[in-house]
């Protein structure tokens, strides 16, 4: 595949509604599509992963964990034992809330990070955390409902939401996260104009794809803001456990078990084969949220549950984070210091303290969709900013990730993406 044809398959995220429309109306069969089917965008984060295969390419695109300080031997033996031992249950049907000993785990992850009032009996194990902003999205939200959101935000939950009909509507952050007054101006805005607000969706630690965190101090205040205005919050903390100094902030879950919803993952923790989540759901809500998910999916595997309880008893999960958290602080400061040594003037970054990402800003009139091909061209890949927003205008803003490339790699990454942007902003210039 050429790298103009490469280009050409990314960009189609941009303009598959319109595509998908033409295509399909072509055939007796389009009328036999829902108006919902063509809400479900193709993702760029989904074909940036594609190209990230081919031969020689550097990728500094994926949000992936590393995986080689795996006790991999060992848990290949756990997962011989668990189906010559438990095989019946492993490979049959199971519960559709998900397993009790991995119910009360996941509310021992909790604890670690906070969440001290958890209680089993009000956890869903969802697969992976995905699944469950699907299943928020069919249970709450009618469509034409809001929903808010950080600007920039998780492409995935996007695509969930935006499948429902829902509007989404971006909120500004800054370096300290969601900022207070702009939340209360947009409720305030939208229910003027007669729309209605289910949830706030948010990742407050390490937000993919900013990097940034929302401050302890803003915390309660933000669900202070919301509980007022009815709008439940749906919390994602896929990374709330790894902050580099190994003290997470508490969750908003933490102390305001009505007015959270919280999603978890062992995607980041542990591994994002075994498509593993829960959801903490408030209890007067529970019932709805799980009958839900069981619709989707039935029960969650058996199998993968029953290897990430394994995992979580018989391994030492809290040292293999403790390692995680020393393992991605020197990749983030590697990174950190090759856009200090090798980006133009004019190029900003956000600095993380935990999770996986940076994110830049190029000045404003450059358009970071069109580069990525320049940039596969040089020999590295990115995210274009473009991907994380619910609007469509271009995006001067694009993510990097540090989770799962050697030191080595990220500056040589970095090294090969310098000139592409430095051409950008000159021709943005003059």
């Amino acid at each position: 595949m050429t790298s103009e044809e490469t280009f050409a398959r990314v960009l189609t995220a941009e303009t598959q509604t319109a595509l998908d429309r033409a295509v399909a109306s072509t055939h007796r069969h389009e009328a036999l599509f829902s108006d919902r089917a063509f809400h479900i965008k193709q993702s760029a984060v989904r074909d940036v992963f594609d190209i990230s295969i081919r031969p020689g390419l550097i990728s500094l695109a994926g949000g992936s964990p590393y995986l080689r300080s795996l006790p991999l031997d060992d848990l290949g033996v756990s997962a011989q034992r668990i189906v010559a031992e438990h095989g019946l249950e492993a490979l049959q049907y199971g519960a559709g809330q998900g397993m009790e000993e991995l119910r009360i785990q996941a509310c021992e992850v909790m604890a670690a990070e906070g969440i001290t009032d958890a209680d089993p009996a009000d956890v869903v194990i969802t697969t992976g955390s995905q699944s469950a902003q699907d299943v928020a999205a069919k249970v709450f939200c009618n469509p034409g409902d809001v929903v808010l959101c950080e600007d920039p935000t998780y492409v995935g939950a996007l695509n969930a939401f935006e499948a429902y009909e829902v509007e989404m509507h971006a909120l500004p952050v800054d370096s300290e996260g969601l900022v207070p007054e702009a939340l209360e101006e947009a409720i305030a805005s939208l229910r003027g104009q007669g729309k209605t607000i289910k949830m706030l969706y948010t990742i407050p630690s390490f937000n993919n794809p900013s990097g940034v965190t929302l401050a302890a101090r803003r915390r309660q205040r933000i669900v202070d803001i919301c509980a007022r205005a009815n709008i439940l919050i749906l919390e994602d903390n896929p990374y709330g456990m790894l902050r580099f100094d190994g003290n997470p902030l508490a969750p908003l879950r933490a102390g305001n078990p009505h007015d959270v919803l919280y999603l978890g993952s062992f995607s980041k923790i542990f591994a994002p084969g075994v498509r593993v989540g829960w959801a903490l759901v408030p209890r007067h809500l529970h019932r709805r949220f799980y009958l839900a998910c069981e619709a989707v999916v039935l029960c969650p595997s058996p199998l993968t549950q029953m290897l990430v309880s394994a995992y979580l008893r018989d391994y030492d999960w809290r040292q293999h984070i403790r390692d995680s958290r020393v393992l991605y602080a020197s990749r983030c400061a590697a990174m950190l210091a090759a856009l200090s040594d090798e980006l133009p003037d004019g190029v900003s970054w956000t600095v993380p303290d935990g999770g996986f990402f940076i994110w830049l800003s190029l000045p404003a009139g450059v358009d970071t969709y069109p580069l990525l091909y320049e940039a596969i061209d040089a020999g590295v890949v990115f995210i274009p900013g473009a991907a994380f927003s619910p609007s469509d205008e271009p995006s001067s803003k694009l993510r990097l990730a540090f989770s799962a490339v050697s030191e080595e790699d990220i500056a040589e990454g970095v090294r090969r993406l310098a000139p592409v942007l430095r051409r950008a902003m000159e021709r943005a210039a003059g």
